[in-house]
């Protein structure tokens, strides 16, 4: 079923927008959870609220595009969810990419003085001036978790192709946030 019809149904309050919603997202959204939680229960948890909070939120929203709207709230829930298991006295997980941004994002002291509208814009701009193939890698790495061989494989190029347009993407993100005058 096609995104409109499907908000279509949401804004008709109809429960079959739920039913429609998995069936044409669902392995999409579990796979985005789970490659940031690796533990199938907590995953269908994270996909179960992202539907919850769709139907609490269509309408009055209606995205645009709504796979993204989907991935951007089960990203949220999902990341929620290991803050929490990583909470004092409880298994604390280590998200490896977390390593590879540190160079590019601002200083935790310092985001207190930034806005997250003013990063977020700023990231949208950066994004929109790079090539299609590294804004395609950089989302695929950061934003779905993907690995490097996962990408590599997906667009039929070597990994350290990848490895290497990450570096350097990074390092473009880098320099573009200091003439944003967001301090790295």
């Amino acid at each position: 079923m096609e995104d409109a019809k499907i908000i279509d149904l949401y804004l008709a309050r109809s429960e079959d927008a739920i039913y429609q919603t998995d069936a044409a997202y669902g392995r999409k959204l579990f796979y985005l959870a789970d490659r940031i939680l690796h533990n199938t229960q907590d995953s269908e948890e994270s996909v179960s609220d992202t539907y919850m909070k769709t139907w609490q939120t269509i309408p009055p929203q209606r995205p645009a595009c709504l796979y993204a709207y989907l991935a951007k709230l089960c990203r949220h829930f999902a990341l929620g969810k290991l803050d929490w298991k990583a909470a004092a006295k409880r298994k604390a997980e280590v998200v490896s990419l977390s390593d590879e941004m540190a160079l590019c994002i601002p200083d935790q002291r310092k985001e207190a003085e930034v806005e997250a509208k003013e990063i977020g814009r700023a990231m949208n701009a950066f994004l929109e001036s790079i090539s299609q193939e590294s804004r395609v890698i950089f989302l695929r790495r950061y934003w779905f978790c993907d690995t490097i061989a996962e990408i590599a494989e997906r667009y039929g190029i070597s990994e350290s192709k990848v490895k290497m347009r990450l570096l350097r993407t990074r390092k473009q993100l880098s320099e573009f946030l200091n003439r944003e005058g967001i301090a790295v």
